[in-house]
């Protein structure tokens, strides 16, 4: 599934909870994660204080 990082350690990651997908958004401090919240569309992140234009994705690099 997919990542994508934003400023101040926020993490989204997009995984299936009970065979539904989800966005799950975690914000990093100071070495520990801690959940924000599910989101069931991307419309949803900014309920989460997420801008989709900071977001950036990481791909593994597996495919090289």
């Amino acid at each position: 599934m997919g990542q994508w990082h934003g400023p101040g350690g926020i993490l989204v990651e997009a995984i299936i909870l009970d065979d539904r997908p989800l966005l799950r958004v975690s914000h990093k401090v100071d070495g520990r994660s801690y959940l924000r919240g599910y989101c069931a569309t991307v419309a949803e992140l900014g309920e989460h204080g997420v801008d989709l234009a900071d977001l950036v994705e990481k791909t593994p690099l597996d495919h090289l």
